[in-house]
């Protein structure tokens, strides 16, 4: 019977094949509630079939089934003992959350009507009533509300909005007089929230408890007197929706759009019964994959059914994931007032039709780096890492990255990083280019950063201010291990000793590290037994312990490997020790990186991994920044020799130092008195707990 009512639905689906075809354009939007969504989705199929746009859409499509497809084979291996475990887990975790609710907020979203299209109407009162759409005929902004009857929506092709609605109009995007009018509506928003949070150019989150306090006035009525406020300042309409948190406030102004607003009050019963039939789609953060993957493996089309599948959720998404599902499940969002945060990065993009045309992306390109050139210049900001993203003809997105050195903000400085960066790309047929800034030199407290500052976790790992690595100090014979900083369990190897140091990544500045590991024979052991292993070292950038002996099994005393880290970066040198039976470090001169080491070239390819990214610092330099890539090498080179130089004056002090210290214990020693055995063993304890105050500090920093 089952077998019988697959065949007609499988012969179905051949005979409709744009009924599996699902994209963002058949997504109802507000307006769009009547619309004929398989007439929408049979014309988006047939003028996409056999494009790049329908290839990738494909391609997308098949990622998402096996996804899905994964996730419910992991599903089938669940036991009942794992499903009852991670059921128990998700009833704690629905508890733990659902003791977070607030209800004493009053949070406000406004949204603004069509925005783009209301104010090109506004502007050209012929538009009124006519389907109208703001952008072309390769991508559209937006569509007014009589456009939007046809199925004609934001972010759909022009081409295939015009095959939607033949009579729709296409007006260009004008970007200032939206600015403009935005400004306009956000001295409205700052009367009622002088703190609102702007989500774009039309929509914003307004926090009115403390004005519904002040005036004694409900929820509503605020709403109301807002959206009238817009309008009599801008000719503007706007939809408000009212709830406890913003999550739940902005699926509430969509309710009554246009020109509406919807109050949810602010009572848990109220809350769990809006959010039980609410599909999934419409909470804000769940896209067309989540959706998509919820629904095909767990059945999840609305909010209510995120709780009655919790156990499964907790089972196979990560904690913060689970934890969202379940908060939309109760109804819970964001009710704090968010901290003022300086901005992480500017960007901007501009889509046009695709081109192969060097000239044209040369052209978009500098007009690009001239906007945001003025946009860090408004904010009196300067960035040093520049990616530029790319969409070509057959919509594969790519991003390239540069870290500079120095801050930059001027147009010039941006378009020609951005030139290096695009001309390592081309020939290449491009529909999109954007250009975004980051890393800029202001901290969060609004003062200038230095790029060279150093971070805590560097002074930590340093072991000291001077920079000084604390397992240098192998004099002190205590362990200098950074095992709880770093773990790698699989390649734990050990060589029956107590003393232990990382090898992390090598040096690409020290030319002796060849050298170094021809002296050196070490004798392996894992978890799996004994490995016997000559003039070998794991140096795949993972983290190994390795312990070294005091005489035998490894090298001579002569030979014994120290580490070194360097700024910021996982890396290590070799230095030799001196024989005596205090094992003083003798640091390699500066005249040792002449002898039998790589030519420049060499060591400075060593430097980058994956020939992009510096393996000490981390910035980005494409290869094709010759002159850039050189000048950080020398920063690099010169600041080890340095530290090198440094480090033998500080040896030199410490060597004095421990000598001073072990001739006056020895006179000490002559001048004790004689004392009974049993004074002498206590006198031998008391002693044995106190070491110099010049070590206290080098010991402090090992714990720390």
């Amino acid at each position: 019977m089952e077998k019988a009512e697959a065949e007609p639905s499988a012969s179905a689906d051949s005979a409709r094949p744009w009924q599996s075809y699902t994209t963002v354009y058949t997504n109802a939007k507000a307006g769009m509630d009547g619309v004929d969504k398989e007439k929408v989705q049979r014309t988006v199929y047939e003028m996409s079939k056999g494009s790049k746009y329908f290839e990738n859409e494909e391609r997308k499509e098949a990622f998402i089934r096996q996804k899905i497809d994964n996730m419910r084979a992991r599903c089938a291996k669940l036991s009942a003992s794992d499903i009852s475990h991670y059921q128990m887990v998700a009833d704690k975790r629905i508890l733990e959350l659902e003791a977070t609710r607030d209800l004493s907020r009053i949070w406000l979203h406004v949204d603004m009507d069509a925005f783009y299209a209301a104010v090109e109407t506004l502007d050209n009162p012929s538009l009124r009533g006519r389907p109208m759409a703001v952008g072309g005929m390769s991508m559209i902004s937006t569509a007014n509300y009589e456009a939007r009857k046809f199925g004609v929506r934001a972010a759909m092709p022009g081409f295939i909005a015009r095959k939607l609605c033949p009579e729709l109009i296409f007006v260009p995007t004008d970007f200032k007089k939206y600015t403009y009018y935005s400004d306009l509506t956000r001295k409205v928003f700052q009367k009622y929230d002088p703190n609102f949070m702007a989500a774009s150019l039309d929509e914003a989150y307004l926090d009115i408890t403390e004005v519904c306090n002040e005036r004694d006035l409900t929820s509503g009525e605020i709403a109301e007197e807002l959206r009238t406020s817009v309008h009599e300042v801008t000719g503007l309409t706007c939809s408000a929706g009212v709830a406890p948190n913003r999550l739940l406030a902005k699926v509430c102004s969509d309710i009554n759009k246009p020109n509406g607003q919807f109050v949810l009050p602010s009572n848990r019963m109220a809350v769990m019964t809006f959010i039980s039939s609410l599909p999934i789609r419409k909470i804000g953060g769940i896209g067309k994959v989540t959706e998509h993957i919820l629904s095909g493996v767990f059945g999840i089309n609305t909010c209510e059914k995120m709780l009655q599948k919790g156990g499964f959720l907790c089972a196979l998404f990560s904690r913060s994931s689970a934890d969202f599902f379940l908060s939309v499940g109760l109804g819970l969002g964001k009710t704090d007032t968010p901290q003022v945060r300086f901005r992480k990065s500017i960007s901007n993009e501009r889509t046009f039709s695709a081109t192969d045309d060097t000239a044209l992306l040369y052209q978009k390109l500098a007009e690009l780096s001239e906007m945001l050139s003025i946009d860090m210049q408004k904010g009196g900001l300067s960035g040093r890492t520049l990616t530029l993203k790319l969409k070509t003809a057959s919509f594969e997105v790519r991003s390239r990255a540069v870290t500079m050195q120095k801050y930059i903000c001027s147009r010039e400085d941006i378009l020609n990083h951005a030139l290096k960066l695009l001309n390592a790309e081309l020939p290449l047929s491009l529909r999109l280019i954007g250009l975004r800034m980051s890393h800029f030199n202001e901290d969060k407290d609004g003062h200038l950063s230095d790029p060279t500052q150093k971070t805590l976790a560097n002074f930590i790992i340093s072991g000291d201010a001077s920079g000084k690595n604390v397992g240098e100090h192998s004099l002190l014979g205590s362990d200098t291990s950074d095992s709880h900083f770093m773990v790698d369990p699989e390649n734990d190897l050990s060589i029956d000793n107590h003393e232990t140091c990382h090898y992390v990544s090598e040096d690409p500045l020290d030319s002796n590290l060849l050298s170094d590991l021809d002296h050196c024979n070490f004798n392996l052991s894992n978890n799996s037994g004994k490995i016997d292993n000559n003039n070998e070292l794991p140096l795949n950038g993972s983290v190994a312990k390795v312990n070294a002996p005091n005489v035998v099994g490894c090298a001579p005393k002569s030979h014994q490997i120290e580490v070194s880290h360097l700024v910021e970066a996982d890396s290590f040198s070799f230095s030799e020790q001196c024989e005596s039976n205090r094992p003083d470090r003798v640091t390699r001169t500066n005249n040792d990186l002449d002898d039998g080491v790589p030519s420049s070239n060499q060591k400075e390819q060593f430097l980058w991994v994956n020939d992009y990214k510096c393996s000490l610092c981390g910035i980005e330099l494409p290869p094709n920044f010759v002159e850039e890539r050189q000048e950080h090498f020398d920063f690099h080179l010169a600041e080890k020799l340095q530290k090198e130089e440094s480090d033998n004056s500080r040896n030199l002090m410490l060597n004095q130092r421990f000598s001073q210290r072990d001739h006056t214990a020895s006179q000490r020693r002559h001048k004790r008195p004689k004392s009974s055995k049993k004074e002498g063993s206590k006198s031998s304890k008391k002693e044995s707990k106190h070491i110099p105050i010049d070590m206290f500090f080098v010991k402090s920093n090992q714990n720390f």
